[in-house]
């Protein structure tokens, strides 16, 4: 279903192809594939003007993108993106974070998601209360023309992560930085032509979209 031929699953069980749950923790991981010019609006050589479009696009979905970071995954540049998104349904954010790994014509993405229970704005809180408002609060690290969406604040940056171990954001996080050295990629998505950036009408999708 994906080039993603392999990559480490500990903790998580099968609940359908291409998806995997921990539910201990409440994460869910899955893997896609698509055939599609990849939606990244500048090449992995541009990170400025990459981060800024793709902050730009995430927080005109009414998402917010908390950071962003080039890589590379079975040796294929790739791009890391964590964003936080408001549940439809009521309070609470549900946290995204992916490596898309771009060729020329698709994608591969490995995905994993988590969300906040019962208990929402913990975090925030004591952040907020040790920081004060003037600090928490601060433009996005991307751009200054970067607005709407979920408001960019300090009590998301990692070094708050050791301080709430059980926190979603946390928890994709670390499941991320675990998995992805694991991933093998197929020899023939592996040699495809690289990602270069296509016009706007070309065809695009949006990683963050829940399923």
């Amino acid at each position: 279903m994906t080039p993603i031929t392999r990559f480490d699953t500990g903790g998580f069980t099968e609940r359908e192809p291409g998806v995997w749950t921990d539910e201990e923790h409440g994460l869910v991981l899955s893997v896609h594939f698509f055939p599609l010019v990849p939606d990244l609006p500048a090449p992995l050589d541009a990170p400025g003007p990459l981060f800024n479009g793709l902050a730009r696009s995430v927080a005109a979905a009414g998402a917010g993108l908390i950071e962003a970071e080039l890589g590379h995954v079975d040796g294929l540049p790739a791009v890391r993106q964590l964003a936080k998104v408001a549940r439809p349904e009521g309070r609470g954010q549900v946290f995204l974070g992916s490596w898309t790994v771009p060729r020329a014509g698709c994608s591969t993405v490995l995905k994993v998601q988590a969300g906040e229970g019962a208990m929402t704005g913990m975090r925030e809180a004591v952040v907020l209360a040790e920081l004060g408002a003037e600090r928490y609060f601060a433009p996005h690290p991307y751009g200054p023309g970067v607005t709407g969406g979920l408001p960019y604040h300090l009590a998301d940056l990692e070094e708050w992560d050791e301080r709430f171990p059980d926190h979603p954001l946390t928890l994709v996080r670390r499941t991320l930085r675990r998995i992805v050295p694991t991933v093998a990629l197929h020899e023939q998505f592996k040699a495809l032509p690289p990602f270069a950036p296509q016009p706007p009408e070309a065809p695009r999708r949006r990683w963050f979209g829940r399923s």
